[in-house]
């Protein structure tokens, strides 16, 4: 079974949990800008929950489904349809065969993650299907989908079908996004960078109180902060180290960058800053142009936070799986 790009969107690729643990060799992790999402997306169609979907950003793919299946999708709300039917975000929808999805744009958000049962059978690279487009790395050596892709989908496992005369069938129970999807200009959580204290007073308040926009070049390696300039105290003469997902530095320009999932290892300018883990996914949603402000926290606050999330999301993870097991379908 497999699926045909008939048209591929702005920019979609395949994405898992990543790569981490290669950082020795010089590979990034990679994998989901919004993690919740991807796990959300998997959960809802019966898949493990390490199972590769289709993130796709702002404008989605037109894919054709050799056979029936099941998909989900979740993250910003994209438009979805089946012919003339639209389907339903954050709920499990079944696609006869031959059957031509289309998605196309987001009104708001910026990520969009297409799940299918059985997950898309392609060979992992270093353990992991994700495509890192800076690295090259992952399934077509890591780029984003093309017209006339073909991408083989596993094996779906035991599954109640819904009735055949239905050209679409969406599952009468679904998830509420709100918890998972960030719809407001909340601020993100920044804990202080060990340059933080390089930062003249000026630019430290203005880290504290003002806005910044997504700038147009951001991308799955950074997103550029616009609107402020930064300035140290007094120039910085830095060798490389490590760097990660959420790591805010400032380059000469004054303009400071967040490092995002296909970071790099290592980076050269001064880290003033890092993005809260339990945040990274809603700035990976603000897309170029959205406004984007930081709240002060410390590190011990900002593992309070995460692991609170993850108990909410285990426990909804659990229920999904509950449901599904009720209506009669096994995992992938």
């Amino acid at each position: 079974m497999s699926v045909s790009v008939l048209k591929p969107g702005l920019l979609s690729t395949l994405q898992d949990a990543g790569r981490p643990g290669h950082a020795a060799i010089g590979v990034g992790r990679a994998g989901a800008m919004d993690v919740p999402a991807w796990r959300l997306a998997n959960a809802l169609v019966g898949n493990h929950g390490d199972e590769a979907a289709l993130e796709c950003t702002l404008l989605g793919p037109t894919l054709r489904f050799e056979r029936a299946v099941w998909i989900a999708l979740t993250g910003a709300p994209i438009q979805a349809q089946v012919g003339d039917v639209a389907l339903p975000p954050w709920t499990a929808c079944h696609l006869p065969a031959g059957s031509v999805l289309q998605l196309g744009g987001m009104a708001i958000g910026c990520r969009s993650y297409l799940a299918v049962r059985g997950g898309f059978d392609v060979t992992p690279v270093l353990g992991s299907l994700s495509s890192d487009l800076h690295a090259r790395l992952g399934h077509e050596a890591g780029r984003a989908l093309q017209v006339g892709d073909v991408l083989p989908i596993g094996h779906a496992g035991a599954v109640r079908e819904p009735d055949p005369t239905q050209s679409v069938h969406a599952s009468p129970w679904g998830l509420d996004p709100q918890p998972w999807f960030d719809f407001a200009s909340a601020p993100i959580t920044l804990l202080h960078g060990s340059h933080w204290s390089q930062l003249d007073e000026a630019s430290q308040q203005r880290l504290h109180d003002a806005r910044f926009s997504i700038g147009q070049d951001s991308n799955r390696t950074a997103s550029r902060l616009d609107g402020q300039t930064l300035q140290l105290r007094a120039p910085l003469e830095l060798i490389s180290e490590a760097a990660l997902p959420g790591t805010m530095q400032l380059p000469p320009s004054g303009q400071p960058i967040v490092l995002m999932a296909e970071a790099p290892v290592t980076g050269g300018y001064p880290r003033i800053g890092q993005i809260a883990a339990v945040d990274l996914p809603r700035l990976a949603q603000r897309r170029p142009g959205d406004a984007v402000c930081f709240r002060h926290a410390s590190l011990e606050d900002a593992i309070v936070r995460l692991a609170a999330r993850e108990r909410a999301l285990g426990a909804l993870l659990k229920h999904v799986a509950q449901r599904l097991q009720q209506d009669g379908c096994t995992n992938a």
